[in-house]
Formats: structure tokens, C-alpha cells, sequence
């Protein structure tokens, strides 16, 4: 099997040319966010990745997790795993320094989460999740809650969870019943949570469950909904671990993939919660955490992505098969027969276009954050909120399709579980379903970030794309000129879909939304080639300057090239879908369905 390297060049890459991580250190508190301290994180993360969590990901994948009595047990190394992760700080990356964290940057951090789940996607979704708690208590939680939870969370020596979904309640929050009673200064909560990742394990002492729960009282629908901390062990006044919380893992979910990823059912019986904020206000604050997780789950999409092509390029050039249709009927590695090396370029265009939008993303959520003009900062969020569903959804609808052409570069041998291609596919699958599936986060992109604030956001980037038109224009490079034009067609169908949105989303709503997913997939296709342009450009700029690394920049201007060729242009067939295609979607009644 092949391990797992790192893609720190185009990492490094992407941060510095691409995402800007050099206007990232000059926000407030990210000044030691340098170029040497990410490549030194970045470079000890790599290591951490290939050495401690690539080794155990097939074995962690072919033992699973394990339930008994209510105790679960992770695969044989997964905990001194995460052990060593703890012991290397690695979960303070992006934590503010109050809770001992080491207040770096997303942009910084992401690369790494990145690296974490390219090795073991399983290990990785404990730390991701606990990411994400942290981030809910540090907007929302009160002064005390903050100070009982955050530094052990910071640390890794407690881990998060959140508890969304119930047996009758996916991602129709409104039909929650899980119950929280008021008892002097915390409430008590009874229900059971369905498919909670991470929700037992044996890594840590403690779990903190944030849980979505209703009081007796509470509003119907989502507006009653209030979120509640509610730890696996009690906390003492002096930090110490108290009495064990009605809180149990009754069983853990027999799944396709992420076997290692323990996906447990929890009870709740009369459990002692904490309110976060104020009642009621749950779902709002809930959405702090699954945005974050929305973001990362997209990461996942790149990660799995990058993992499958480099097993599949390794495997492509070992493997000898077939005859060089150039070279006199020789037997030669796959690789050289075109076929495999569309599949691979396929594969390796839409992992680095992939990775250039999510660390963009990374970027604006810094800028979000901390940028210190308000008006920058809500500008830059509206960005940030149009392209999260983007980055979630494109992200990993593409991770599965470069999956499954890993599957399919192995060949016969990509069906087998020993080559490893198989688990990629496998694991890459839920990915488009959890945190919101493709079509939540094509609703959401059309609905709240379109039509509800009349494209105002989507306008503003189309503006951004037809500026980076006229520096294309300037390029003598045949191949960025052959990329401008398949660009400027994306971005002329992304405007086509928008105004069609905005003309049908208030009068029949159906007709906008059922092309919604296609439009997703557009405007992933359209932003990635956004990023694959500036790309080549600078590629362009350092080849002319002798910037060094020439095989590196070259390479990159004729990837660029490729995505225009055969991915961009899949743009104006995805435009008439939106356009013209909705129709034929609710056209047939249900009965019909089962006409033989």
C-alpha cells in the first residue's frame, strides 16, 4: 500500500499565493501567523500524519469500534494516538490563548485538518467535533460554563460532541421531543440522540455533549429549541471529575465506512444539563458548531480526494498493463495509456481547485473574525456565508467522484479491500450526507443566500470574476487564454441561474429550488476555476521572473488548463438544467412512480 505524503507544496502554495496568509498575520492577535510558523507546523504535521495516523487507518478500518455494556473500545493504537495528539498540542491550534490555546489562525489550521483526515478520516472526526463545541461555548456559553469546559477541550483532554438528530427527527429539527426540565440551577434532560459521532470512546476521561433539547413550555417548531452542555462525568468546583451523568451509549451504528469512527446512540435520563444563552435561542447557537462543521466536512471532501489520487498514482505507475499505443506495442505502467491519465489529471485538477476554495474560505472566516473595520467584516462574512454550502457540497459530491475514480483506476484490484482504494470510497460517502446533505445545502444556498438577500453577495463575486477576466486577458500563455474563455462561459451561467432565481424564488418557489443541486454543483465548478486562473497566473508571473521551481509552476498552469477543458465546461449544460430543466422534475404524480 502507498503512504501518505503530505501535498506540502501546494499546501504552501495555496496559503501564501492564493489564500493570503501573509494579510492574515496582520489582523489583530494572528502577527505570529508567519510563513516560517506554518511551514514549521506544517512540516511537524505532516510527520504526525505519515507516521502516527496513515499506519493505523486500514487496520482501524478493518477492526472498527467496538460496543459493550455501554463502554465502546477504538481500534488497537487509536488511542495512544490520540494520545500523542494531545501531548502535541495539536488540538489548541486555533483556540484562543485565554483557554491555553495557541490563537493561530483557521487559514493555519485547516492545512492541518486537512493532513489529519488525508491519514485516517475516522481519528479525524473527534477532534473536528470538539473543534466545533469549543467554538459554540466560546460565542455562547457563559463566564462559567467557559471556564468548567473550554481549557480541557483546548487541551484534547476532554472531547465534544453535538446531539442533533433523534429516530423521528433527521434534519427536521422542528419534530425534536428530547425534554429539558428546569431544576434550581440546571435543567434535566431526558430523550435519545441518534447517529452522535464520537459520542462514547475511551480516548478521555470526559465527553461534553452539547444537546439540543425543549423545556416544558418551549414554542413549537424550531423556535423552541434550546441548547444544553451536558458532560459524560459532572464537574466538581475545584475542576475535578465528579459523579458519573445519566448519559449512555445504549449501542453504535453498523455503517458503510469510517469503521473506526465509533457512531453511537446515546440515552439521556434525567441527565444534568446546562443552558447555553438563553432558551429557546438553541438552534441559532447550534448552527455556530454546524457551520464550523459544514466547513470541515467540505475539507473532508478535499482530504479524501487528495489521499485517493495519490494511491491511485502510485498504483498507475507500478502497475504494467496493456500496450503503449506509441511505443511499438511495448507492455507499460498504466499510467501511459490516456485513458488512466485523464482519470488521473481528472483526479488531481479537482483536488487542488478543491483545496484552493476551501483555503480561501479558511481565510475569509480569519478575516471574518478579526478584521478590525466592521463593514470589512460583515462584508467579508456574507462571503464566507455563500461559499460554505459551496465548499461543503461541491467538495464532497467531488471527493466521492475522485474516489471512485481511484476505484476505477485499480481496476479489478479497486474492488478488493487490500489495495485500500475501496475504503476511500467507502468512507467518502457519508460526507455528503451529514452536517446538511447536498440538497439542505443547495436549498440554503438559494434560499437564504440568494433569493433572500436578491443575489446581492453572488453579484459582488461575479463582479470579483469578471476583474480576474481582464488580468487573463493580459496573459500571452495559450494555455490561460484557452482557461479564460471557459471561465468567462462559467461565469455568464452562474448569472443566467442567479437572475433565474431571483425572477421564480418568491412566485413558485419549486421552480427554483429544483435545480438547486445542479446550481451547487455550477457554482463549485465556477469557483474552483476561479482559483485554478489566479493560480496560473501567478504560475505565469514566477516562470517569467525565474522564481524558481519551474516544474511546479508549468504543471500547475497546464492543471489549470485541464479543469477549464473538462470541467469548466461542463458549466453551460449545468446552466440549462436550471434553467430550463425544472419542469420535468414534480411533472409526474407519485402514482406514477410505480407505473410498471
Amino acid at each position: 500500500m502507498s503512504v501518505y505524503t503530505a501535498p506540502l507544496r501546494d499546501m504552501r502554495f495555496v496559503l501564501n499565493e492564493l489564500a493570503g496568509l501573509a494579510q492574515i498575520a496582520t489582523l489583530p492577535g494572528y502577527e505570529e501567523a508567519t510563513p516560517d510558523t506554518a511551514d514549521a507546523i506544517l512540516e511537524e504535521a505532516s510527520k504526525f500524519a505519515s507516521e502516527v495516523l496513515d499506519p493505523l487507518n486500514y487496520s482501524g478500518d478493518q477492526e472498527g469500534s467496538s460496543w459493550h455494556q455501554g463502554e465502546v473500545t477504538t481500534p488497537k493504537g487509536f488511542r495512544q494516538a490520540y494520545g500523542k495528539y494531545v501531548a502535541g498540542g495539536w488540538g489548541a491550534l486555533p483556540v484562543a490563548a485565554q483557554w491555553g490555546g495557541q490563537g493561530l489562525p483557521r487559514l493555519i489550521a485547516t492545512p492541518v485538518e486537512e493532513m489529519w483526515c488525508s491519514a485516517n478520516m475516522s481519528f479525524s472526526l473527534c477532534p473536528m467535533l470538539t473543534q466545533g463545541a469549543l467554538h459554540a461555548l466560546e460565542l455562547r456559553g457563559s463566564a462559567e460554563l467557559q471556564k468548567t469546559f473550554l481549557p480541557k477541550m483546548a487541551s484534547g483532554e476532554w472531547t465534544g460532541t453535538m446531539n442533533l438528530t433523534e429516530p423521528q427527527a433527521g434534519s427536521d429539527l422542528a419534530l425534536l421531543r428530547t425534554r429539558a426540565e428546569r431544576k434550581a440551577e440546571h435543567y434535566l434532560i431526558s430523550g435519545q440522540k441518534i447517529f452522535i459521532t464520537f459520542g462514547e470512546h475511551d480516548y478521555t476521561e470526559n465527553i461534553v455533549h452539547l444537546v439540543l433539547a425543549r423545556t416544558p413550555d418551549a414554542p413549537e417548531g424550531v423556535k423552541g429549541i434550546s441548547l444544553f452542555v451536558v458532560p459524560k462525568f459532572l464537574v466538581n468546583a475545584d475542576g475535578s471529575l465528579g459523579a458519573r451523568n445519566s448519559a449512555h451509549c445504549v449501542s453504535i451504528e453498523h455503517k458503510l465506512g469510517i469503521h473506526a469512527s465509533p457512531t453511537a446512540v446515546m440515552a439521556f435520563d434525567h441527565a444534568i444539563g446546562y443552558l447555553v444563552g438563553e432558551e429557546n435561542r438553541g438552534l441559532e447557537y447550534m448552527f455556530i458548531m454546524m457551520n464550523a462543521a459544514r466547513f470541515a466536512v467540505g475539507l473532508e471532501g478535499v482530504s479524501i480526494a487528495e489521499r485517493a489520487f495519490q494511491r491511485a498514482l502510485a498504483y498507475a505507475r507500478d502497475r504494467v498493463q496493456g500496450r503503449d499505443l506509441a511505443a511499438g506495442g511495448k507492455a507499460v505502467p498504466i499510467i501511459r495509456h490516456p485513458d488512466v491519465r485523464r482519470m488521473l489529471m481528472l483526479m488531481k485538477s479537482q483536488t487542488e481547485a478543491m483545496r484552493a476554495l476551501a483555503y480561501v474560505a479558511a481565510a475569509a472566516l480569519d478575516t471574518a473574525h478579526g478584521h478590525p473595520d466592521k463593514t470589512v467584516r460583515q462584508h467579508t462574512q456574507a462571503f464566507v456565508d455563500l461559499l460554505i454550502p459551496v465548499v461543503k457540497g461541491w467538495c464532497t459530491e467531488t471527493g466521492i467522484e475522485v474516489a471512485s475514480l481511484g476505484v476505477q483506476v485499480h481496476g479489478g484490484m479497486g474492488f478488493i479491500e487490500e489495495t485500500g482504494a475501496a475504503q476511500h470510497y467507502r468512507d467518502a460517502r457519508i460526507t455528503t450526507i451529514y452536517e446538511g446533505t447536498t440538497g439542505i445545502q443547495a436549498n440554503d444556498l438559494v434560499g437564504r443566500k440568494i433569493a433572500r438577500e436578491a443575489g446581492a453577495t453572488a453579484k459582488a463575486l461575479l463582479d470579483e470574476l469578471r476583474k480576474l477576466d481582464t488580468e487573463l486577458a493580459k496573459s500571452r500563455n495559450a494555455d490561460i487564454q484557452a482557461l479564460r474563455a471557459s471561465l468567462a462561459s462559467g461565469v455568464k451561467a452562474v448569472s443566467d441561474c442567479v437572475d433565474f432565481i431571483l425572477a421564480h424564488a418568491g412566485k413558485d418557489p419549486r421552480v427554483a429550488f429544483a435545480g438547486a443541486v445542479p446550481f451547487l454543483k455550477l457554482m463549485g465548478i465556477v469557483c474552483g476555476g476561479w482559483q485554478m486562473a489566479r493560480a496560473a497566473l501567478i504560475s505565469e508571473r514566477k516562470l517569467a521572473a525565474n522564481d524558481g521551481d519551474a516544474a511546479f509552476y508549468s504543471a500547475k498552469i497546464v492543471t489549470a488548463r485541464f479543469f477549464g477543458d473538462h470541467v469548466l465546461s461542463q458549466a453551460a449544460g449545468l446552466r440549462d438544467t436550471v434553467v430550463n430543466g425544472s419542469g420535468a422534475v414534480m411533472a409526474l404524480s407519485e402514482e406514477q412512480f410505480l407505473a410498471a
